[in-house]
């Protein structure tokens, strides 16, 4: 197959059942340096999505000794292809293959990179490939080179963006970053892909119309480097009104909502940036019912307490009373330990007549908070309010209540694992113990009834040689109606009752209770 270019003529192969087989060499006066061997990177497209880097490397050796402008290039290629080869072999579990070349596809990559990287620039692009081309390798094989191997790819990758270069580049090192999970180093390279993109003539529109777009394709370290960038522009030019209008748009996109792309962190961060205009009110009841929703969803339980109660008292009628008074109230009793302020918010909640959903579940918290104190006359009262109110509607929390109300009647303790969340919680001699050091999620926090979520936790263990530490998990509260086992890091829930559900974990080693966690879902 002939195929012409600019620079002449190139054979790349005749085809065999559709294979390339062979290929004649590049010109001599291909501008190598310049194109980062855009040449081969053609020859590789073809090669490649067939898998067939075997082929590919006989065609890269017909240039390692004849044609020394393109020998960085080659070696660049030699390694990309061995690269991709073993996630091949691993891929399709072709073990004989792996096992036996497999060390020697290794040095190769090596081998192949050291060279270009010894003689290029920080700044060439060959250079930059290479560099992240041998991270890869270092961070699949988890060795003792990957942590140095990622400082020298920061490193010049700075260089390459200094010097001017196509900024694609900067995007895929970024995308390749980001979804190895190095975030920070990621959005730094967002970062400077973003300037240089945004450089120049780009005015205000432009460039929150490319952070919307970086949005819609769900690149959010992108679309919030962007966004930052804007921000900072348009703080020098727009009124304190205009810019709180515009922070409160872009807080919107991020803040935690039901369906579609979130990150509440960054969210948070425009927040802040809106608070600190000092803009009299510009926070309204929506807004703060956002921020302090959005706050909760991060376990930033604390201030979203406080927003929870200026809500409250600034718009004592809102429609979010009751969710946000029992809130309030849970957040007292499972993250402040601080139970009688906790029960005044529930005793606000059964006030109301007709009882909400959070009435009712106010209710089964002032109920097993009497039971777990020991006043089981006032426990029992509260179930037995529960369970007169409730009627069909709560079924769930029926089911709850009266499993408490069998505990008293028989004269049980309360349930083993709810009676250990209890007391590590608000027994002061047991509060050193961890609070949300373990990661207790929900793939959803905002549910429809009858929707299911899968609540998981996971927990950061300390080095145990080769032994592997065995840990139990005790689930206890709204579970969703399931029960989950000892052993069970994670279950499926569906709630079939409207309100708020709170989920509570003790993750307890062979050496006693761990760590604890709590968290709320709301379904509607």
């Amino acid at each position: 197959m002939l195929r012409h270019w600019k620079f002449g003529l190139l054979f790349l192969g005749i085809l065999f059942n559709g294979a390339p087989i062979f290929a004649a060499p590049l010109p001599e006066d291909a501008k190598v340096s310049n194109s980062c061997c855009a040449l081969f990177e053609e020859a590789q497209a073809k090669y490649f999505p067939e898998h067939q880097y075997r082929e590919f490397i006989n065609f890269l050796s017909t240039f390692k000794d004849k044609n020394k402008a393109h020998a960085l290039c080659v070696n660049y290629y030699q390694a990309l292809a061995r690269f991709n080869q073993l996630k091949y072999l691993e891929e399709k579990q072709s073990w004989d293959e792996y096992f036996a070349s497999g060390n020697d596809y290794r040095q190769e990559i090596v081998e192949n990179i050291d060279p270009v990287i010894a003689q290029t620039q920080g700044d060439d692009c060959l250079r930059v490939k290479s560099r992240l081309l041998i991270w890869q390798f270092h961070f699949g094989q988890q060795d003792a080179f990957t942590q140095q191997a990622l400082t020298d790819l920061m490193a010049d990758l700075n260089l390459y963006a200094q010097a001017k270069n196509d900024p694609l580049l900067l995007k895929e090192a970024a995308d390749i970053l980001s979804a190895a999970e190095q975030k920070s180093q990621a959005r730094e390279i967002y970062k400077l892909y973003s300037v240089a993109l945004v450089t120049g003539e780009t005015d205000d529109t432009k460039l929150k119309t490319i952070a919307a777009g970086f949005y819609k394709d769900g690149n959010l370290d992108l679309a919030q480097t962007v966004y930052d960038i804007y921000i900072e522009r348009i703080s020098k030019s727009f009124t304190p009104d205009k810019m709180v209008s515009e922070l409160f748009e872009i807080a919107s996109l991020f803040v935690y909502k039901a369906s579609g792309l979130a990150d509440p962190v960054y969210a948070e961060k425009i927040y802040l940036k809106i608070a600190a205009l000092g803009q009299k009110d510009a926070f309204n009841e929506e807004s703060i019912y956002l921020r302090a929703f959005n706050l909760e969803k991060i376990k930033e339980y604390g201030a979203a307490k406080d927003l929870y109660s200026q809500l409250i008292q600034r718009y004592p009628e809102t429609r979010h009373f009751d969710e946000v008074v029992y809130k309030v109230g849970m957040i007292n009793v499972y993250v402040g330990a601080d139970l009688s302020m906790g029960q005044s918010y529930f005793e606000k909640l059964i006030a109301k007549s007709p009882l909400s959903a959070h009435g009712v579940a106010a209710l089964y918290q002032l109920g097993l908070l009497a039971q777990w104190q020991g006043d089981f006359i006032k426990a029992k009262a509260d179930y037995d309010a529960l369970l007169k109110n409730a009627g069909e509607k709560y079924v769930s929390s029926v089911r709850e209540a009266q499993a408490r109300l069998n505990e008293l009647k028989a004269a049980q303790p309360l349930s083993y694992n709810l009676q250990t969340f209890l007391d590590l919680v608000l027994k002061p001699e047991k509060t050193t113990a961890g609070m949300n050091s373990a990661e207790l999620q929900s793939s959803a926090y905002i549910l429809e009834k009858n929707q299911s979520a899968t609540i998981s936790a996971q927990v950061a263990m300390p080095e145990s040689g080769c032994n592997r530490v065995e840990l139990q998990y005790l689930w206890s509260g709204s579970l969703g109606e399931k029960t989950p086992g000892t052993t069970e890091s994670n279950f499926q829930g569906t709630y079939n009752d409207p309100g708020t559900k709170e989920i509570n974990l003790v993750i307890v080693s062979p050496g006693g209770a761990l760590e604890h966690s709590f968290v709320m879902v709301d379904v509607y």
